[in-house]
């Protein structure tokens, strides 16, 4: 929070100088913005192309801006095109505050899309907060916030674990070993995690965490064999998980008696670790590129046409591509009206979208109904879709805090 509130000052920083532009088309006139009507609909893309994550986010990047163009060529949104304001924020938060604030105050952006590390978001927070603009964030993350400038598209705790811990204690076992990286994300999860095996009978055996980028699992391979899980919980992300991935297979573990299940496993990371080490694990997401739809199917066709035949589609890339259409529904519901963005996000409320995954709906918590799937990855790269919810289901990003809820007023607690 006191960084938050660090960066909240940077973000107000010369806003004064900003008041005396009025007048002028397009021009930001003040903390509750006003922008002109125009050719063209300004929007800010603020994806990592350089620096750590960028492995990854450059997918959000490329997802983004495969569905800018699809409806440019389509005709725009009522009949006025997407114009993209593109920022490379270098996979550093401080980098993400500084070009949020200008995609907002020098190039008046309606909307930014970006992100994938929680970091970058809160890093982001009080600028579109202070300004009163609206943040499209498609990762999954790990709940705790509710902020009326933020669209969070990607799965919370209970649209991944509500159906997934019981699952796998009914397949394999209760006694699970919690393994993640030590971050705000994996402490969070585990919480969820620890609350339903509780209310199911299961227990937690050990619960460990690494430094983010930790690449050594020796220890934790031996200690694996000590106690003998029937399930390991695993929230690594990125080298760390494909270093641990790696090992354990090297190591002779079989995913058949002690398999992972990984809520941040996607492509991306399998195609890092090989098929054949990968192959028999589990992952929780509302979407996975072998999903059979006719929606996936275009959307894949079209994703590996334009970026090439190597390339794979995963459940944060997928958000990104639908939050460009959730936000094109809501401009085409305000039709003639002042396009701000607080009224983008009025309109986008109870959109649906019938994205690859399936149909989605932006609650008034301004989080995503999503449809919850469990997949098994195969030696190809490619997860089998074993459990599809029958339903959406619905966005609770304080499910595991009683007392607390995100409502359309904001944070409510009783």
């Amino acid at each position: 929070m006191k960084r938050r509130d660090l960066l909240k000052g940077v973000a107000f920083a010369g806003v004064a100088g900003a008041t005396g532009l009025g007048g002028f088309p397009g021009i930001w006139t003040g903390r509750n913005a006003a922008w002109a009507a125009g050719s063209d609909i300004p929007v800010g893309v603020l994806f990592s192309k350089t620096g750590a994550v960028a492995v990854v986010e450059s997918t959000l990047h490329d997802a983004c801006m495969m569905a800018i163009e699809e409806i440019n060529d389509n005709g725009g949104i009522n009949g006025r095109k997407i114009r993209p304001f593109v920022e490379d924020p270098a996979s550093d938060p401080a980098t993400f505050a500084d070009r949020a604030n200008r995609l907002v105050r020098r190039d008046k952006v309606v909307s930014i899309f970006g992100s994938y590390t929680s970091s970058s978001r809160q890093a982001v927070l009080p600028v579109v907060e202070g300004q009163n603009n609206l943040y499209w964030y498609p990762t999954l993350y790990e709940g705790r916030e509710c902020s009326r400038n933020v669209m969070y598209g990607g799965a919370v705790p209970n649209q991944q674990q509500q159906d997934f811990v019981p699952w796998l204690k009914e397949k394999f076992g209760g006694r699970f070993y919690l393994l993640g990286n030590n971050y705000v994300y994996p402490r969070e999860e585990n919480n969820v995690a620890r609350k339903i095996l509780k209310g199911i009978g299961g227990e937690v055996v050990n619960e460990e965490y690494v430094p983010m980028g930790h690449d050594s699992f020796s220890s934790i391979v031996s200690k694996l064999r000590r106690d003998k899980p029937d399930v390991i919980f695993c929230t690594l992300v990125g080298d760390s998980d494909v270093a641990f991935q790696r090992e354990y297979h090297n190591a002779g573990l079989d995913p058949k008696t002690m398999p992972v299940a990984s809520l941040t496993r996607s492509e991306i990371e399998v195609k890092a670790i090989g098929g054949e080490a990968a192959a028999g694990h589990f992952s929780s997401a509302p979407y996975f590129m072998g999903y059979q739809s006719a929606e996936n199917k275009k959307f894949v066709e079209a994703y590996l046409k334009k970026y090439g035949q190597d390339q794979v589609t995963h459940f944060v890339n997928e958000a990104a591509y639908s939050q460009v259409y959730q936000f094109k529904n809501a401009v085409e519901r305000i039709g003639s009206g002042e396009l701000k963005p607080s009224a983008i996000r009025d309109a986008a409320v109870g959109q649906r979208f019938m994205a690859p995954q399936g149909e989605i709906e932006i609650a008034d918590n301004l989080h995503s109904y999503l449809w919850p799937k469990i997949g098994q990855w195969q030696a190809d790269g490619q997860a089998k879709v074993l459990v599809d919810s029958k339903s959406r289901m619905a966005p609770e990003p304080y499910w595991a805090y009683e007392g607390q809820e995100c409502t359309a007023e904001g944070l409510q607690k009783s």
